[in-house]
């Protein structure tokens, strides 16, 4: 049965004014994968997240050239970059709650989108808690601010509301940077369901992480792709670069 490429990125470059930080880089992402990005600080990890969906256009004096392809669709010429938003969910390394209670935080978008009745909204807020792992534990008090849970809770509340307008891709940055070791096996456990329902982006500084999920790794170096392979090979002791054996054995980096 052969694989279904959701995302597909062609010879893409970046450049901050005169200064190109990804040099040029092509790789594919499949339908349903969990596709880890792992790396040192400062290789342009964030960066590409941004040029998917496009939220780089915010920075002032970007250069961005190259294609990427989302079901075949150039994302710097879609018709709307808000729907292209829409369909590209983004969880930031440090939680981003709005000044709003839980419930609103989470039907924030769907409103955005012109949803309003609650009767609509309501099941769609509870099925995003489950689905972050967070609906029993704060059910009965929905009204709450947001900003009044723990960090572990309100980054589960940011995954909530990033799939609040049921995207196709989540794009996931250094989500557990922040909160604790059982709170970021809890937030693994929720990706491994989510997979069945889309494609998710893992980019992490924890190269274990990246084992335990990830379908398929790449290494990304100072904006260029040192390799990209299962997790088998890019965490086996004969990944094709040595590079990559290095990093995730903890010798650079």
């Amino acid at each position: 049965m052969a694989v279904e490429t959701h995302i597909e990125v062609t010879d893409l470059r970046l450049a901050y004014g005169h200064r190109e930080v990804i040099h040029g880089i092509s790789f594919d992402v499949r339908r349903g994968e969990i596709f880890g990005i792992i790396g040192p600080a400062q290789s342009a990890k964030t960066s590409l997240l941004r040029c998917l969906n496009r939220t780089i256009d915010f920075t002032p004096d970007t250069h961005v050239s190259g294609s990427i392809k989302i079901d075949g669709q150039d994302v710097r010429k879609t018709g709307s970059v808000y729907a292209l938003r829409r369909k590209i969910g983004m969880v930031a390394p440090l939680p981003v709650g709005l000044p709003l209670t839980i419930y609103d935080n989470v039907a924030f978008a769907p409103r955005c989108a012109g949803l309003t009745r609650r009767s609509a909204l309501a099941p769609i807020v509870e099925r995003c808690l489950r689905q972050a792992a967070l609906w029993d534990e704060v059910k009965d008090r929905l009204n709450s601010l947001g900003t009044r849970l723990s960090g572990g809770q309100q980054q589960r509340l940011t995954i909530a509301r990033a799939l609040s307008h049921q995207p196709e891709v989540l794009c996931l940055d250094e989500f557990s940077i922040a909160i604790d070791p059982v709170t970021t096996m809890r937030i693994e456990d929720v990706l491994k369901e989510l997979r069945r329902e889309m494609t998710i982006i893992l980019v992490t500084n924890l190269t274990q992480q990246a084992r335990r999920l990830a379908d398929r790794t790449m290494f990304l170096w100072n904006g260029d792709i040192v390799e990209i392979g299962t997790t088998d090979v890019i965490f086996g002791d004969r990944p094709k670069d040595r590079r990559t054996y290095d990093y995730v054995q903890g010798i650079f980096g």
